[in-house]
């Protein structure tokens, strides 16, 4: 008889782990990454222009209030558009910073017609001149108000007192007191002058004074200049009575009236009591 055998099954197949597509651990921070720098730049694109709007819809309202005051106390010198008049020249052009000057120490308005415009009582409020500087400054591209770090004063004494030698002293002394001019006018002392009005009176020329532009006094000289002017101002003469800053003129003035007439009173004691 036929032997009953039991068949082997076959052998069954080894298989291989499918390989499944594993996700890098830092992927996620990447993801979470891109997705907040897509978000911060979209909200500071957005911020930006919104801030934008608004600071030239301030700066358009500004102008607005500032032709608002320029006609009804201006207009009358320097004409409707400020084109200038038989009274009063043409302000197109001059810039912020001449506004700035001009009405911030008092010298405009004008009182009445003379050699040159005082100093005096400021007129308006902080508001009001910036208005009207900003109005003028839309006109015509012209010297802007200064920026903080050009007037700070935190420059070179030194240097500066040497560009102030060579470009300002001949008018308004070596140390600031101001001097006679011809004609009626003079420089003024700059003893309580402000940076800011210093800064805009070089870059503006007022009066007879020449414009130092950033060809002829560079930026940094003229906060240089400040910074020399406003030690003058901080610090008193170590020599004693400045009798007014003038130099030889009230020095020798001085000699004269208390020391050779100090002699000449000693000289008379002497013979009175000789005789």
């Amino acid at each position: 008889m036929p032997e009953n055998r039991t068949p082997t099954p076959p052998k069954a197949r080894s298989r291989k782990p499918r390989k499944t597509g594993r996700r890098h651990p830092l992927a996620s921070v990447a993801l979470i990454a891109i997705g907040l720098l897509f978000t911060g730049g979209a909200y500071a694109a957005f911020s930006t222009s919104t801030a934008s709007a608004a600071t030239d819809a301030t700066s358009q309202q500004t102008i607005d209030e500032g032709r608002k005051l320029f006609i009804a106390n201006c207009a009358t010198c320097h004409g409707m558009q400020a084109q200038g008049a038989d009274a009063g020249p043409s302000l197109i052009g001059v810039g912020a910073a001449s506004v700035d000057f001009q009405v911030g120490t008092g010298r405009m308005p004008m009182a009445a017609q003379g050699p040159q415009a005082l100093q005096k009582p400021v007129q308006f409020s902080d508001e009001d001149v910036a208005a009207l500087a900003a109005y003028i400054g839309s006109l015509a591209p012209g010297p802007a108000i200064p920026e903080a770090h050009e007037i700070d004063g935190e420059g070179d004494a030194s240097a500066g007192a040497e560009l102030f030698r060579i470009n300002c002293a001949m008018c308004h002394n070596v140390a600031g007191a101001g001097g006679a001019l011809t004609e009626g006018k003079f420089a003024p002392s700059l003893a309580e002058t402000s940076s800011k009005h210093i800064y805009e009176a070089m870059v503006t020329g007022p009066q007879n004074m020449p414009v130092f532009n950033n060809l002829n006094i560079t930026p940094e000289g003229k906060r240089d200049i400040i910074t020399y002017l406003k030690y003058l101002q901080t610090h008193p003469s170590p020599g004693g009575y400045e009798l007014g800053n003038f130099g030889p003129v009230s020095e020798g003035l001085f000699l004269w009236i208390f020391g050779i007439g100090s002699i000449v009173a000693l000289t008379v004691w002497i013979t009175a009591k000789s005789n």
